[in-house]
């Protein structure tokens, strides 16, 4: 008995030291990628859309004001496309200047880690540093999903709020069992202050996103509301109401009548039907084989490495970032920086994988530490790269 005490005292005195080192070496890492970001952010100007969505878009006349973003995304919504929401943050960053959207891409991209940790309920922080990390390793384009300032309010600023109109959900369903099991456990969370309130907003504003994320989201909501009235749980009147402006919000953003302006100088009504689903399903082909290639690798080791059994709230993840990837069948295009926010929630299923996987086998935890270095090394080469083009040491 005295031999096993002993034992055990040891194996804790060796988990303190490694959790220990753990934190240590993640917080200087951590302190090295927001340095790295934040000299890659002032490295890169504004350019292209950045230029145009500075003026009134109908005219070359600069934005002045609230009033002229405004004036800008009505004339947008009708005559180029529907993300207004995303414009429009977009617009009041370039409103701001260089520094200080410079500023505002590096705090949002710590805050987006931040929601991604909140979502797979990993809250340490490796795991902070590990996302942000991923953010860049896993990549599909980097430069214009988060640097390029208009990529940034199109997938960095709106993730943002998308994961957390996601967590608002998934944090009323416990995560044993699975969704075709059924599960009698109970979500042991208080219920989050006047979210009856800022639920339409967020509801909206996840829904009038991007074309594919909207209406994924909106899903995630959905299912949520019916699985707690299968176990025989009301839902609550919150719960509904983003479930419903969410709705809207995709109904705003899909049918916008600039979407149908746009879709007519693409050149594709030219083509045969056959052709056409050719060229969409090799869009898809290219998306899961190359866009998400490096992510789906990620999160299929750690699924091995889990079990089959991954838990409700990462199976609704998962089935999002597949609609998420699957609705690009229905357009024209399929761009390699759209790939972000389906990466984005196969991250959050990679970190709550490893929280789990580190709960039954605490002797994994270097392995894995390791594996998040690696990835963490390419996105850190990526700007480095990038750096040394810019500062002439690379010619």
């Amino acid at each position: 008995f005295i031999i096993a005490i002993s034992k055990a005292s040891g194996e804790a005195k060796t988990k303190q030291k490694t959790d220990r080192w753990i934190y240590i070496l993640s917080g200087i890492l951590l302190a090295i990628s927001i340095i790295v970001l934040y000299m890659t952010h002032r490295s890169i100007p504004f350019m292209m859309d950045d230029l145009w969505y500075s003026t009134l878009l109908s005219e070359d006349t600069p934005i002045a004001s609230f009033s002229d973003i405004v004036e800008s995304q009505i004339w947008h919504y009708f005559n180029w496309g529907g993300r207004s929401m995303t414009h429009g943050i977009l617009q009041l960053t370039l409103l701001l200047g260089e520094q200080t959207a410079d500023l505002l891409n590096v705090a949002v991209t710590l805050l987006l880690a931040g929601a991604v940790c909140l979502v797979s309920d990993n809250r340490r922080l490796p795991a902070f540093w590990a996302v942000l990390g991923m953010m860049l390793g896993l990549n599909a384009n980097w430069r214009m999903s988060m640097f390029w300032q208009a990529g940034a309010a199109n997938y960095l600023y709106i993730t943002l709020f998308i994961l957390l109109f996601a967590h608002c959900y998934l944090r009323e369903l416990p995560d044993e069992g699975s969704l075709f099991s059924g599960s009698d456990g109970q979500p042991s969370r208080k219920s989050l202050p006047w979210v009856t309130f800022w639920i339409i907003p967020l509801g909206l504003l996840t829904g009038w996103s991007n074309e594919n994320m909207g209406p994924a989201l909106w899903f995630l909501s959905l299912a949520v509301i019916l699985l707690r009235w299968r176990e025989k749980q009301r839902p609550k009147l919150w719960m509904i109401l983003g479930n419903l402006f969410c709705l809207s919000g995709c109904a705003f953003c899909i049918l916008a009548p600039g979407n149908f302006v746009r879709s007519a100088q693409s050149g594709e009504d030219q083509l045969g039907i056959l052709w056409k689903i050719f060229l969409r399903s090799y869009g898809e082909c290219k998306g899961a084989l190359e866009y998400l290639f490096p992510v789906l690798l990620v999160l299929l080791f750690l699924c091995i490495l889990h079990g089959p059994l991954l838990g409700r709230r990462n199976e609704l993840l998962l089935i999002c970032a597949l609609l998420s990837w699957g609705a690009f069948f229905l357009s024209p295009h399929y761009p390699d920086r759209a790939s972000f926010g389906t990466m984005m929630l196969c991250i959050c299923v990679i970190i709550s994988l490893a929280k789990k996987i580190l709960s039954k086998n605490a002797d994994l935890i270097w392995p894995l530490w390791g594996g998040a270095v690696f990835i963490w090394l390419r996105g850190m080469y990526f700007c480095a790269e990038h750096l040394a083009i810019t500062w002439g040491w690379i010619r």
